[in-house]
């Protein structure tokens, strides 16, 4: 059976898609799958029942994730018994911790609000471990995405058998009482003493990075240096991998035969330490399948005599493992990454890895090779890959291999063994890490060296990973006719084929992006022939104490708008237009310039900017886009559409709402009409100086509040449609109920941000169709042009 586990593990892989995806399209597959071992790899009828047996073993495994997949707390429930089973996350002055509820034997997520500086540093220094805790708080689902390919926190928790967020009012160790520790509670106290130490004997930079490599905890580095890290393709140099993990077995191995330990003695340490060390470690993903793997590795070692097990076999069979005991991680990206990469090495050595004898010619291909191997699911899951990720791989792969790793273990045991590590120790190791950071941050800013195709579909996906197998396979064939006219061509249609294939869609949409209490709406037209982006949204901040301040804060244009444009492939807005000056409409315009290739900025022509305003100009004049202050008359014109801008007048000098950028446009052969915060008394200057003015789509002024969609407003321009962007719940009470009554009066169907998520428009020619993201409210509305224009009698697309 050597070298054949593979294709168990392809078995037990398509009976969790069956499970967690959908049935009967891998159910067909599975038996295409049959037919192909038996005919290409003459698989015998035993090696056939085995692999069926394997299939339905991983599907009743799958089946009874599923079934438990459920909370069983009533939802009313107010005190719980909690156990906490993982180091506490603090930010700022906000408290995250895993706990198990003891009478339900549920985890859940606790979440407390801590309240003061010295609280603060109570609860970070004291462990958490060990003890049963009595609070009380109330329930809460988390969040879903609101808007196409956006996070789902809910999602994310029921992976981990996680469904509900407890918010607690009182510290959460205030009435405890100890329980006898377990030797995994034992271990992670370990892990929590190790962190806190590193922290409390070394600067921050240094700290952080051994937090990183020897605990798995990444929770010190600076969020800004970690973006880097991403953004460059390097950032699982920072995750404990198999590199970290064979780095250390080997530094061990080394060190207990040079003291005179025998090697059986070192191969029963070692047997010993793994389960230790990943525990130690955060048991990540990666970490596990390495140390799954070197166990595999052991066993093979211990018993060479009975047992043959080559590299392919010991994936194979740890990836089997993993999923028995763990189905559900199928859908965590860390075990997709790292069992995707370590097995296309694997099976790239004895073919293409092998051709390189030079180290740094095989750095070159087994970075190629991750790299590719990664695509499609950075791509899925990111909607981005850096290009630069091959180059920073050879860069920083050696500076984590030969100086970080094993200098930090130095460092650490210097310290633990001394009580103090030489300052000039100190100092270098400082210094590597400033040089490097700075590195990182100027390779993280070339903007021209990232791939964004946005969120490839399922048909997309399976070209991706028909293209990149093909690419192996030429690489590997060497004898291959016009191999590298063949090769160019297919790494030409790798990174071309989705965007032409964006390109060639007929369909363009509007969408009212959800960015809770705010504005954003982009308007795509199909075939590269504009796109718009009206308002960013923004998020408030107040003046908080430091110690309250969050690490990252939660930033609209930088974590919803920025990700829903990229998903969708999108790298250039033509003009960004930002209608106002409050926050809500324009504070994510800095993550768009910075992010996006930004060609255009329309701002109001108003006599008295506002800061806001103030900043964005000068943020655009560093990046060199040209800004254009808009006023009534101002227009501009696609292949199908024309954007009249109806408001404000030029260097308009009253309230700022009142001067709004108003447009109206025909997009799929209807009449829209966008005005920010356009107030009460903008509307009424504008249908009093465009009497004959009508819309098929409003979007509703300043989030649905009675500021605005006068009464005589609506009347006049009778909307078949409104729009309402609002936050969910917000403190504002938008949208108000007297407007909500006016638009209903004139037969109009309301949308709702705040209730339905995102609003998408989309259209073929004059022809169109609104459906929501969110399945609470969902209405479809389909637009004709021909219907509209009976409506109207006219076609009133001009004011």
């Amino acid at each position: 059976m050597s070298g054949k586990y593979l294709y168990f593990a392809i078995a037990s892989l398509l009976a969790a898609l069956c499970t967690f995806i959908k049935f009967l399209p891998f159910f067909l597959l599975f038996f295409i799958y049959l037919w192909a071992l038996s005919k290409n790899k003459q698989f015998k009828k035993t090696q056939l029942i085995l692999v069926m047996a394997i299939w339905l073993l991983f599907l009743l495994v799958g089946y009874h994730a599923v079934t438990i997949n459920k909370t069983i707390i009533p939802e009313t429930t107010t005190t719980f018994h909690l156990e906490y089973i993982q180091d506490p996350k603090i930010d700022g002055d906000l408290l995250l911790v895993p706990a198990v509820e003891k009478q339900f034997k549920e985890k859940l997520l606790i979440r407390y609000k801590i309240k003061s500086e010295e609280e603060k540093q109570v609860v970070k220094n004291k462990s958490m471990y060990d003890c049963l805790c009595k609070v009380s708080g109330t329930m809460k689902k988390p969040s879903s995405e609101k808007n196409p390919n956006g996070f789902n926190y809910r999602a994310y928790l029921a992976s981990k058998n996680i469904y509900w967020i407890v918010e607690i009012q009182a510290n959460p160790l205030q009435t405890c009482s100890p329980i006898r520790p377990s030797p995994m509670t034992m271990i992670k106290q370990l892990r929590f003493s190790g962190i806190h130490y590193l922290e409390a004997h070394f600067p921050k930079e240094i700290a952080s990075l051994s937090s990183a490599l020897i605990f798995g905890d990444r929770s010190m580095l600076d969020p800004v240096l970690l973006g880097d890290y991403q953004k460059t393709g390097i950032v699982h140099l920072l995750a404990i991998s198999g590199l970290h993990v064979s780095i250390l077995i080997g530094m061990v191995s080394y060190l207990g035969l040079r003291i005179g330990l025998t090697r059986q003695f070192m191969m029963n340490f070692l047997f010993i330490i793994l389960p230790i060390y990943v525990i130690l470690t955060g048991a990540s993903p990666s970490v596990i399948r390495a140390a799954l793997m070197i166990y595999l590795v052991l066993i093979t070692v211990k018993w060479k005599s009975k047992l043959k097990l080559l590299a392919i076999d010991a994936i194979s069979l740890a990836f089997m493992i993993f999923l028995f005991f763990t189905p559900k991680v199928i859908f965590d990206v860390g075990f997709q990454l790292s069992f995707t990469v370590s097995l296309a090495i694997i099976l790239s050595a004895p073919f293409i890895l092998r051709q390189f004898q030079e180290n740094l010619a095989g750095m070159l291909a087994t970075s190629v090779t991750a790299q590719l191997a990664a695509l499609p699911l950075l791509l899925y899951h990111y909607f981005e890959m850096s290009l630069i990720g091959i180059a920073a791989n050879l860069l920083y792969i050696p500076l984590f291999s030969f100086i970080y790793l094993p200098g930090l273990y130095f460092l650490l045991m210097i310290q633990i063994l001394f009580g103090k590590t030489p300052q000039i120790l100190i100092t270098v190791f400082l210094k590597i890490i400033y040089l490097s950071n700075q590195l990182i941050g100027s390779l993280a800013d070339l903007s021209f060296a990232r791939f964004v195709s946005g969120r490839p579909s399922v048909i997309q996906i399976i070209i991706y990973i028909l293209i990149v197998i093909g690419i192996f396979y030429l690489w590997e064939k060497k004898s291959y006719p016009k191999r590298k006219v063949h090769l160019i061509s297919l790494i030409v249609i790798l990174f071309t084929f989705q965007h032409v294939w964006n390109w060639l869609s007929p369909l363009g949409e509007v969408t009212i992006i959800d960015v809770g209490q705010g504005d954003s709406i982009l308007i795509h037209f199909p075939h590269g022939k504009g796109t718009y982006l009206i308002d960013t949204g923004g998020t408030i901040r107040f003046a908080e104490e430091e110690w309250r301040q969050r690490s990252k804060p939660y930033e609209v244009g930088r974590d919803v708008v920025v990700p829903f444009l990229k998903a969708k492939g999108i790298t250039k807005i033509d003009k960004l237009i930002l209608t106002h000056g409050d926050m809500d409409h324009m504070g994510g315009a800095f993550s768009i310039i910075k992010e996006l290739n930004v060609k255009q900025i329309l701002l109001p022509s108003v006599t008295a900017p506002s800061e806001n305003e103030i900043n964005i100009i000068q943020a655009a004049n560093k990046k060199g886009i040209p800004i254009l202050k808009v006023a009534a008359g101002d227009q501009w014109q696609t292949e199908q559409s024309i954007f009249y801008v109806l408001s404000p007048e030029k260097n308009f000098s009253g309230e700022r709402n009142s001067g709004s950028i108003t447009i109206i446009v025909q997009i799929g052969g209807v009449n829209w009409f966008f005005g920010g915060d356009l107030d009460q008394e903008g509307e009424m200057k504008i249908i009093k100086k465009y009497p004959n003015l009508m819309v098929d789509v409003l979007k509703a002024g300043h989030h649905g509040s009675k500021t605005s969609s006068a009464e005589a407003f609506i009347k006049q321009i009778k909307p078949s449609t409104a729009l309402i962007s609002a936050g969910e719940k917000n403190r504002y009470g938008h949208p108000h109920q007297e407007v909500l009554e006016r638009l209903r009066e004139t037969n109009t169907t309301i949308y709702r941000t705040d209730l339905q998520g995102a609003i998408t428009f989309r259209f073929y020619r004059n022809k169109g169709t609104f459906s929501t993201f969110c399945h609470r409210i969902k209405i479809k509305k389909t637009y004709d042009r021909q219907a509209v224009r009976r409506r109207q009698g006219c076609d009133c697309t001009s004011p």
